[in-house]
């Protein structure tokens, strides 16, 4: 008996080798059609500063939008290999659903009503934020406590309505919202006082107090973060390998700020005799393989988009339009909760 469970066990172990090797070397769905088209379609918010909006050109910018070119720089070896498709709060879900866009990097909230129903997987959250309230500087206004009775400008469809409708309920006050789904609209809406505050993440308030070039001394950001909110890429469900691309598309981002490993030096980090280095800029292993990708798939990355910290500091640093302190956004060794997992 124990002669024949050890050779059933056998046969599993082999099966589950043979079906790990096949995954191993055959391409997901959408890699494949990802790599048939030529480019990455990848969904972002239509307009806002930091994270992804198009200048006068045409040409994106922004944390997010950086991201959506770190997964093409991994993909094609060139970052540009990018179609940028806006997408409302409301166009957002069923863009990603239906195909539409390949991964969707637009200020989503990862949670678990999202994960289960809506059919998406989240790759590790590429910023952390939370609810805040931008206010007129001589509104009298310095609290929550005291938007009692206020009116508020929030987009719909977000978890930022949710939640302030749950702020507001948890003190017992009362507001009147003003909902409006186009985003510029929506900023008109406060700065002309149309509304006593505007809420949002709290990341994206900088950006509106840059959008008032008429002085934007003028708005004031109310202390305190009122919900969680960690912004995730996310993609459909039923492709593991697509999944897995995005996921460490993320990671090597992170590992490579906690490695030193720059756009500027990665050619000569390549020398490096740190294993943990020589895995990520693929000078040994065959992690990019396990991806279906190219071995220079994260040095791909980090020359052309760059570590982290490249990235957060091009949109969020103190010589950005929209500086704003790393905060939670900082490697889980000084304090903050971006922590990569080992490419090994």
């Amino acid at each position: 008996m124990i002669s024949i469970y050890k050779s059933m066990l056998s046969c599993v172990t082999v099966a589950a080798t043979l079906a790990a090797t096949a995954a191993y070397a055959d391409s997901g769905d959408t890699l494949a059609t990802v790599k048939e088209r030529g480019e990455l379609l990848c969904g972002v918010h239509p307009a806002r500063h930091g994270f992804a909006a198009p200048d006068s050109q045409g040409n994106w910018a922004g944390l997010e939008a950086d991201f959506c070119r770190a997964i093409a720089a991994a993909i094609f070896g060139d970052a540009s290999k990018v179609r940028f498709v806006a997408l409302s709060s409301q166009q957002r879900f069923p863009a990603i659903q239906s195909g539409e866009v390949d991964v969707l990097v637009r200020n989503v909230t990862a949670t678990l009503g999202r994960d289960t129903a809506l059919g998406l997987n989240f790759a590790p959250p590429i910023f952390y934020t939370g609810t805040g309230f931008l206010v007129h500087a001589d509104s009298g206004v310095e609290t929550i406590k005291d938007l009692d009775g206020a009116t508020i400008c929030v987009a719909p469809g977000s978890t930022t309505e949710r939640n302030v409708a749950q702020i507001f309920a948890s003190r017992g006050m009362e507001y009147t919202p003003v909902v409006i789904e186009n985003n510029k609209q929506l900023v008109d809406a406060y700065v002309t006082g149309r509304c006593d505050a505007l809420t949002k993440d709290k990341a994206a308030l900088p950006g509106v107090r840059a959008y008032d070039t008429t002085d934007p001394k003028e708005h004031v950001l109310l202390p305190g973060i009122f919900s969680k909110e960690p912004l995730a890429p996310a993609v459909r469900q039923g492709d593991d390998q697509w999944y897995d691309l995005v996921k460490w598309v993320v990671y090597a981002t992170f590992n490579a700020e906690e490695l030193g490993v720059t756009a500027e030096n990665a050619d000569e980090m390549k020398g490096s005799n740190d294993v943990d280095i020589q895995s990520l800029l693929g000078t040994t292993g065959d992690y990019g393989a396990k991806l279906g990708l190219d071995e220079d798939w994260a040095y791909n990355i980090v020359t052309q988009v760059g570590n982290y910290a490249e990235i957060y500091n091009r949109h969020f640093g103190p010589e950005s339009a929209t500086p704003l302190d790393r905060d939670l956004n900082t490697l889980w060794v000084d304090g903050g909760l971006l922590y990569g997992f080992p490419i090994k």
